[in-house]
């Protein structure tokens, strides 16, 4: 990393469904956005999100703020020039958003700003061009699968020519589908939620239109992936090769489905906290990969927190 020890930086945390984040960044001496410190933790304030009534409950919000509190103690140090508090799906879409916003902001000072379906999308695709390891890439998909919602994103000579957002977030298809997220995953419950991608991401008007483009996967799941694929030979998830074919996705979920909870949290890699909606989250990407005659996704780190600190950075 080229030097940024001069140079102002900013903090974003990221309140999403199923995890909060932070990314500590700074400009590097060439002007890339250069990580100085991000850490994540599950937090999970979704409960409750596919009810006609969304509502964040007491103990999500509970978990929330502590998480927010933990990681703004961790960018504290960085001295930032600029913090930034984002939300997506899961308090946009609560009733009870303004509730959760509002303590927050008593307790630490800070403003949430909610960002809508279009606006997520549009920074997690400018999240994905501040990745050097895409910058040869010019025509790509872009997935974010999430807690509460799906974005999806096709480049063409890198610039975003489709964007869309879509309540297809493993938490919420979990909770809508999955009837005891305990127990295996059902041959029949992969099939509903297979069936709902399908005509959700039809209605949407999203296009598999590109010629021989690039599949990007962002977001738990493919890091999830590559943890688990990377235990196998004792590696950490980012030591593992970025390209992850689709068949290894269809391998794991085959791997997956028989057992129960408790089994699947005990897999090498898998974090407790994201076992149970796992394998929607798997069968969310496969349903993906057929629309698109995809046979991989290649993963990045650089996401929606990566575009919002590239637009912090641009107006200190």
């Amino acid at each position: 990393m080229k030097s940024v020890a001069n140079n102002p930086s900013v903090a974003v945390i990221d309140i999403g469904s199923n995890s909060i984040k932070v990314l500590i960044a700074a400009r590097d001496a060439a002007g890339n956005v250069a990580s100085l410190h991000s850490r994540t933790i599950d937090a999970r304030i979704s409960a409750g999100i596919s009810s006609a009534d969304p509502q964040l409950g007491s103990e999500g919000m509970a978990r929330g703020l502590t998480a927010i509190q933990e990681l703004l103690m961790d960018a504290a140090p960085f001295k930032p020039a600029r913090t930034v508090l984002v939300a997506t799906s899961a308090v946009r879409d609560a009733g009870n958003g303004a509730e959760f916003r509002a303590k927050v902001k008593t307790a630490v000072g800070h403003d949430i700003r909610i960002l809508s379906g279009d606006e997520e999308a549009n920074l997690i695709g400018r999240g994905l061009t501040s990745d050097p390891a895409l910058a040869a890439l010019q025509d790509f998909y872009v997935f974010d699968l999430g807690g509460g919602s799906l974005e999806c994103l096709a480049f063409q000579g890198r610039r975003v020519q489709q964007a869309v957002s879509l309540p297809l977030g493993c938490v919420r298809l979990t909770e809508k589908f999955v009837p005891n997220p305990s127990a295996p995953f059902a041959a029949e419950t992969m099939e509903k939620i297979a069936k709902h991608t399908h005509i959700a991401l039809a209605r949407s008007g999203f296009l598999f239109a590109l010629p021989d483009a690039v599949a990007v996967g962002t977001g738990g799941t493919v890091a999830t992936v590559r943890a688990i694929l990377g235990a196998r030979t004792r590696l950490r998830a980012e030591q593992t090769a970025p390209v992850v074919n689709v068949a290894d996705l269809r391998g794991l979920l085959d791997q997956l489905s028989p057992l129960s909870l408790e089994q699947r949290q005990r897999i090498p890699g898998m974090p407790a906290a994201r076992a149970d909606v796992f394998p929607a989250a798997l069968t969310t990407f496969l349903v993906l990969a057929a629309l698109g005659g995809l046979s991989s996704f290649h993963h990045s780190f650089y996401n929606l927190r990566w575009g919002l600190a590239a637009d912090a950075l641009e107006h200190l």
